[in-house]
């Protein structure tokens, strides 16, 4: 089957292709995710090269949500971070983020900052574990 030269651009340009994503799971936050470091510790508010990147999700599924722990590769170290803002649409009644946000806390548990300086849902008091520190240096929330 031959064509002409004059019937190839014709037939080529009337090939779609989708430009958009049908997954949920693309703004959720997971390996190789960016995030935004929201609290005043010193190791996330001094300017580096290369923002902060998820390296493991603490879940079964390795996906994480607000209230999650995650482990971050900040400035060449290793920091665990618990997530506080997310891009993806959770339930009904939750704020959705125009960033992925994350506190850096300690092996313990405690913040590593001492004020965080975006807002925290307020879904984060009735999830399981003890935020209550967390929650008392932050200034808003939504």
């Amino acid at each position: 089957m031959a064509f002409s030269s004059m019937a190839l651009p014709k037939m080529i340009s009337t090939i779609h292709y989708r430009s958009f994503s049908v997954s949920t799971v693309v703004a959720a936050i997971q390996k190789m995710t960016r995030v935004r470091v929201v609290d005043n510790s010193s190791l996330g508010n001094t300017p580096y090269h290369r923002s902060p990147r998820v390296i493991h999700v603490y879940t079964k599924n390795g996906v994480g949500k607000v209230g999650d722990t995650v482990l971050l590769a900040i400035k060449g170290q290793k920091k665990k971070a618990l997530i506080v803002g997310h891009k993806m649409p959770g339930p009904k009644m939750s704020p959705r983020f125009d960033s992925n946000n994350v506190v850096l806390i300690e092996e313990n548990g405690n913040p590593t900052g001492t004020r965080i300086k975006a807002p925290i849902p307020t879904h984060l008091r009735k999830l399981e574990g003890d935020y209550s520190k967390l929650l008392a240096i932050a200034q808003r929330f939504v």
